[in-house]
């Protein structure tokens, strides 16, 4: 599923940028150029790197 239409990046792509050590909205936009654009994802960013966050802690 695309989280960032502007620049096409997926929710995958986030996840991976995630577990490779991005932590935040601005990183993760580093690696994937998503959020860099408009803006408006940035939102489903942030809960994509909580999620991805909490379930790599659980592990």
């Amino acid at each position: 599923m695309y989280v960032c239409l502007c620049a096409g990046v997926t929710s995958q792509q986030v996840i991976d940028a995630v577990k490779d050590g991005a932590s935040t909205t601005r990183q993760v936009g580093e690696r994937t150029g998503a959020g860099t654009v408009c803006g408006r994802c940035k939102s489903n960013i942030r809960a994509l790197i909580a999620a991805t966050l909490q379930q790599s802690a659980r592990r």
